[in-house]
């Protein structure tokens, strides 16, 4: 005789990029062993893909997650744990007024929103009269392709070269699908860029929405307070 199949409870939540309104479920213990094993393994490709591992299952399998940006698949996973295995997250805070004491502070990750930082960049970026390229957000794929954790600049240019779109010739009429180049084309292009049209395609990156919550931390040395900004979700799980 087959086993009864236990009722998981469903829940809605709002894309934010697309305000497309989505069904998930909170991980089970298969889904958990999934991230357990990748946080053990401590390698960032490792866990960027059990988090999209994660995500895929618990919105039963509707989303197509390799095409969304970063922040999208971060606001789902944070809400599919929070209705997991707790809405409130416990971490340790470097205080900023000394920099080197730690605080314990809770937080309540259904406040924690996609959030833009000052006034969004357009993704179509001018670099000449003559050329301009479109840009894309960074996807999850894009992490898991190339071992990233954070956009650093270190990393900078790879990440540009994989989040080009398109390049357009505006006196030809001419565009390239960056689908039609390879990724050493696509970063040999940027290299090529002058520190006025690189500082341009910048701003895509530095204004686009991320994962963000700041939050009020008092110093239990000094007793004084300050503002900490979290971002993305490594700092919310530390």
């Amino acid at each position: 005789m087959a086993l009864p199949k236990i009722n998981v409870p469903t829940y809605e939540l709002i894309i934010p990029s697309t305000d497309e309104k989505i069904k998930f479920r909170p991980f089970l213990v298969r889904e958990e062993k999934i991230l357990l094993i990748a946080m053990e393994s401590g390698k960032a490709e490792d866990m960027v893909q059990a988090v999209k591992d994660i995500v895929d299952e618990c919105t039963f399998n509707k989303l197509k997650l390799g095409q969304m940006p970063m922040f999208d698949v971060e606001y789902l996973f944070l809400n599919i744990r929070a209705k997991s295995v707790g809405e409130v997250s416990k971490l340790k805070v470097l205080c900023q007024d000394d920099m080197k004491t730690y605080a314990t502070v809770e937080i309540d990750l259904n406040e924690v929103q996609v959030q833009v930082d000052g006034e969004q960049h357009s993704n179509k970026v001018e670099l000449s009269d003559e050329m301009g390229v479109i840009m894309k957000y960074p996807t999850i794929d894009s992490f898991t392709a190339n071992g990233i954790k954070n956009i650093t600049a270190a990393n900078m240019i790879d990440v540009i070269a994989s989040c080009v779109e398109q390049i357009y010739d505006k006196k030809g009429e001419e565009v390239y699908d960056s689908k039609d180049s390879t990724q050493a084309e696509l970063i040999d292009f940027v290299e090529q860029l002058n520190t006025t049209q690189f500082q341009e395609v910048q701003k895509f990156f530095d204004t686009m929405p991320r994962l963000q919550h700041t939050i009020l931390v008092t110093n239990p040395k000094t007793k004084i307070e300050s503002e900490v900004t979290l971002t993305g979700l490594n700092d919310f799980f530390v």
